[in-house]
């Protein structure tokens, strides 16, 4: 059974994609219109589109775009090496979310791969990237099908950010396991973290679940570990940005400090990440980049100085949690323990 959800943050118009604001969630819901390759650039760096998923399918529609903008291209060899250097742009937006890389370069593939005209291949792009949107959210459905299989009856689950129909093309990776399974068993309930600095859990996921009125609670990021002890969570399901070969997962900054305490508490903690989260160009989790975003994230709340000036700052977005830590890993085609991770990936599961 699947639970119906109605959010589309990422939407085509014919000419320009329409993208749910989330910096404004949950004060208000607007969309913004984006018209130009480098105005989703923007999107994506800013955070109006965030989430690995969601942020691939706009990068997609972000190289169609710029196809769009390069039909004046003296010839397709011209276009391609134009489309090249757009992408690395793109690519460099947000370097932990390996979902951008992979959906840039399937696009730029594509382009290489077709015969015809420019306009003939910026039709195929734009065709292309709406497929993906399409498939995205029927990829987080069987995510979320496979991972209703592993919540017990009356669970309470903890999340931490957003991993949502916001963060996708809709429906959501944990979140999409948690609708799964409420739609089965209306008894489960979740425990939200807030997700400093950016509050992702507080602002983005309660308004989701609040929203499908799915009993849910909001708690600080310090407050995980109090809650296993005193036995008030059943499991863990987070979402992941990238994941090694070997299931080390980025996710965002606090992931691993929850992993910790569910290890502790004996809590099964599980990741909910499309296939193509998984960066099959490295072994462990060492090697993936860890993006540093602006010290105003952690000094500032809502406009407003929340620490003494001159303090020294540092805000890495995501950290990495090592498989050991990791339960499972829930995917489109299953439910995978990290040891067997790379073995699917080899055999072309």
């Amino acid at each position: 059974m699947t639970f119906e959800s109605n959010i589309r943050p990422i939407q085509w118009s014919g000419d320009h994609v329409k993208l749910i604001d989330q910096t404004v969630i949950p004060y208000e819901c607007k969309t913004v219109d984006i018209k130009t390759w480098k105005e989703m650039a923007d999107a994506i760096r800013d955070m109006i589109v965030r989430g690995a998923p969601a942020i691939g399918v706009s990068g997609a529609f972000g190289v169609a775009l710029a196809a769009r903008e390069f039909l004046d291209s003296k010839d397709n060899e011209d276009f391609i090496q134009r489309l090249e250097l757009m992408g690395q742009y793109l690519k460099a937006t947000r370097p932990t979310a390996v979902n951008l890389m992979w959906a840039v370069d399937k696009q730029i593939d594509l382009a290489k791969s077709m015969a015809g005209s420019i306009s003939e291949i910026a039709q195929g792009l734009e065709e292309n990237a709406l497929r993906m949107l399409e498939e995205d959210i029927e990829i987080n459905q069987k995510i979320g099908e496979h991972g209703a299989k592993i919540v017990p009856q009356g669970a309470t689950i903890l999340t931490h950010c957003n991993a949502g129909a916001l963060a996708t093309a809709g429906y959501g990776t944990a979140l999409g396991v948690v609708r799964s399974a409420y739609a089965q068993d209306p008894t489960i309930q979740v425990f939200a973290d807030e997700t400093r600095p950016r509050q992702q859990g507080a602002r983005l996921t309660a308004w989701e679940l609040v929203n499908d009125k799915i009993p849910t609670t909001l708690i600080t990021d310090g407050m995980c570990g109090y809650f296993m002890r005193r036995g008030k969570i059943d499991v863990v399901v987070v979402g992941g940005d990238r994941i090694a070969l070997n299931g080390d997962t980025a996710n965002k900054i606090g992931t691993y400090t929850v992993a910790l305490a569910a290890k502790a508490h004996n809590v099964p903690f599980y990741v909910a990440a499309p296939y193509s989260s998984i960066d099959t160009s490295i072994e462990t989790g060492d090697n993936i980049p860890i993006e540093e975003r602006s010290h105003d994230e952690v000094t500032h709340i809502n406009g407003k100085t929340v620490c003494p000036e001159g303090v020294n700052i540092i805000n890495p977005a995501f950290d990495v949690t090592p498989a050991e830590y990791i339960t499972g890993i829930i995917t489109e085609t299953g439910i995978y323990a990290p040891s067997e991770l790379k073995q699917a990936v080899l055999s072309g599961v």
